[in-house]
């Protein structure tokens, strides 16, 4: 009977034990690759321009290439100016596009300027796009040169990003800035990614502002020196929503968030920016 009673007793234990954490083999879930974006191929641009503008001609903009973008909600940055599609604001003439600042009462507005944009005109997706440009000068401008997503394909800003070619602001004289903005990288939450260059007179005299856009980077140069790089991650649209397509937009904001941090000197208007061209690239596939 004791020996009865002690197998019983063990197999019971045994079994008890298989059903309370007894040691198991165990199997570890596999470890996924890191995220990985696409190799640099090298690729380069054909020579002749798919889509530009030479402004060779007097009056306002080619409406075969350009549109507007009017009002003066404030554009999300608490801007002062009224964006127009008039003569007064934007026009061609002597081989350079002139946009205009003004200081003038206008749709609730006290200020004036053009927000011109190729949507729906020139939509692109990757290239080489140089604009030669010279910068409004005055404390309250900013300026912008820079390109937004034509199709939103992944959310309002900034989840379908924002390529920054040249952003200026008046008070901080000859720094220009190339950026972009992304949900992951943009500057209210504090991971914004962009770079800086003090250039020699870019008020007086004409600059060449430069992104080359292919699927592994956004490259940004002044007369062709490169000063930014961001890369393509590989993880997925909110840090790289750049595989839609994307228009240009040239504008002068006044005041703003930015803009406007030292107040506007109302001394200094009408106040212009000029493009001497806006030239487009195509990437050549590899």
């Amino acid at each position: 009977m004791k020996i009865l009673q002690y197998t019983l007793g063990l197999l019971i234990g045994l079994h008890v034990t298989a059903c309370s954490g007894q040691e198991k083999d165990t199997v570890s879930a596999p470890v996924p690759p890191a995220a990985q974006g696409p190799q640099d191929k090298g690729w380069s641009f054909e020579t002749t321009p798919v889509w530009q503008d030479e402004f060779d001609y007097t009056g306002l903009p080619d409406t075969t290439k350009w549109g507007y973008d009017i009002g003066g909600s404030g554009w999300g940055n608490n801007e002062l100016q009224y964006y127009t599609n008039s003569i007064n604001n934007v026009f061609a003439g002597n081989g350079v596009l002139t946009i205009a600042a003004r200081k003038e009462a206008f749709g609730g507005r006290q200020y004036t300027s053009t927000r011109l944009i190729s949507k729906g005109k020139g939509d692109f997706l990757y290239g080489r796009f140089e604009i030669k440009a010279k910068l409004p000068q005055g404390r309250g401008t900013w300026p912008a040169i820079w390109m937004l997503p034509t199709d939103w394909a992944y959310g309002g800003w900034p989840k379908s990003g924002e390529i920054d070619i040249m952003e200026h602001v008046g008070y901080d004289t000859n720094k220009v800035h190339i950026s972009v903005h992304t949900e992951a990288y943009y500057f209210k939450i504090g991971t914004h990614k962009t770079s800086t260059k003090v250039i020699e007179q870019a008020m007086h005299k004409f600059h060449l502002y430069r992104v080359d856009w292919t699927p592994y980077a956004i490259r940004g140069y002044i007369d062709d020196v490169l000063i930014y790089q961001f890369i393509n991650e590989g993880k997925g649209y909110k840090v790289w929503p750049f595989d839609k397509r994307f228009h240009l937009l040239l504008n002068i904001a006044i005041g703003g968030d930015w803009g406007g941090q030292q107040g506007v000197d109302d001394t200094i208007f009408p106040t212009s920016m000029e493009i001497d061209y806006v030239r487009v690239y195509k990437m050549i596939d590899k």
